[in-house]
């Protein structure tokens, strides 16, 4: 038997129609398949590979610490040096209140922990959260997620949980003095790319001070230069009390991360002792990967310095009468057509011509552009004519 039907058999399904391409290997922004069939990769493992794949220093990382020390104990009882010199990193490239890092298996347990936290130190209930947001899939972060269609099968959900519109004043006007958190992504990934306006998130901050309220800023998928800045809140002027990190967070290695200052966090650790805990989160092998992904990110300057060219090549090149609109923010787009069953063909129509693509889960009428930062003008160009040619497959 085959390995698509022992995927099918075996393997639990997310989807009935699954992308389903047998891998081999990946290097740089390409991927290729058992047989021997080469794909760009357009949206960078859903910006979990920023920096491409096969890097050599992030292999060598992985290599050496696996070698050293796995799993060893629960996280958090042992001093493991993967952690540590990754959380020291990290925070050298935060503002100085996001100091204490608290390593996770994923986006998802980072949404969970960073919920946990904002009710412990408030002592309050009350969660405000955006209409198509997306914070994970687990029961928390599912409660946050803004949309019906994903929350309905599995309620009763997180109670105390409100949703309004993503840059409304409604959603700034909700909060008071009984509100815990303000969980929000500081660019809504799963809308097709949408972004905020610099005001209303300076209001946003200004309103979530006034009446105490932390305010959670997903970057799990806007993290790590995707933007055009290291960080996306850069370009608000402002600074989240906790910072959610994920996808790119573990250099391809599972990884997440909520961020505070230490005398937030700090509250996890009293009554109740172990107010937050995981056994495989901040795996060393994770740790020591996304350290050196992170490194080669910093080490490669022009890799972030680049992206506005390359946006604009994106912007330049993705026109044609068939595509209604596009949102881009960095190396980070969503084309729009017509209508949703348009938009998939597509989708399906580049993956057959060689480049790996998707749509969004609020915006199915959207296909997804985010290739690793890593990507040559060349290769941009490439994808580019990848993307018409599909367009221009559906009409013959």
């Amino acid at each position: 038997m085959n390995h698509r039907q022992l995927f099918l058999d075996h393997v639990a399904q997310t989807s009935p129609k699954p992308i389903g391409i047998e891998m081999a290997s990946a290097e740089g922004v390409w991927l290729i398949d058992t047989l021997g069939k080469k794909y760009i990769d357009g949206i960078a493992g859903f910006s979990v590979c920023n920096i491409g794949h096969g890097n050599p220093t992030v292999i060598k990382a992985v290599q050496e610490q696996a070698a050293a020390y796995m799993h060893v104990i629960v996280y958090g009882e042992f001093i493991e040096q993967p952690q540590v010199a990754y959380a020291k990193l990290l925070t050298e490239y935060l503002p100085a209140s996001l100091n204490c890092v608290y390593f996770t298996n994923s986006g998802a347990e980072a949404t969970e922990g960073a919920m946990k936290l904002a009710k412990r130190i408030t002592n309050r209930t009350k969660i405000i959260a955006a209409n198509k947001s997306y914070h994970g899939s687990t029961q928390g972060a599912l409660s946050v997620m803004g949309d019906e269609y994903f929350r309905n099968a599995f309620r009763p959900l997180l109670p105390d949980v409100y949703h309004y519109d993503y840059g409304a004043d409604e959603l700034i006007e909700a909060i008071d003095s009984a509100t815990a958190c303000v969980i929000i992504e500081t660019v809504q990934a799963e809308s097709g790319v949408t972004a905020p306006s610099e005001t209303w998130m300076k209001a946003l901050r200004a309103k979530c001070d006034q009446h105490c309220v932390l305010l959670i800023l997903d970057e799990i998928q806007a993290g790590f230069g995707r933007t055009g800045t290291l960080w996306a809140f850069e370009q608000n002027g402002i600074v989240p009390d906790i910072l959610l990190l994920g996808k790119a967070l573990g250099g391809g290695m599972p990884l997440g991360a909520f961020v505070a200052d230490q005398r937030l966090m700090n509250t996890l650790t009293y009554a109740p002792v172990l107010g937050h805990i995981t056994t495989f989160g901040g795996h060393p092998v994770s740790c020591a990967a996304g350290k050196a992904a992170f490194e080669e990110l910093i080490a490669h300057p022009h890799w972030i310095k680049d992206i506005p060219s390359k946006a604009a090549i994106l912007k330049t090149r993705l026109q044609h009468p068939s595509i209604v609109s596009v949102n881009c923010y960095g190396l980070w787009m969503s084309v729009q057509f017509a209508t949703n069953a348009q938009a998939q063909a597509i989708a399906h129509t580049c993956v057959q011509n060689g480049l790996v693509t998707d749509w969004f889960l609020f915006a199915p009428d959207r296909i997804r552009i985010a290739p690793p930062l890593i990507i040559t003008e060349e290769e941009l160009h490439l994808l580019c004519d990848m993307v018409l040619k599909s367009i221009g497959d559906q009409k013959k």
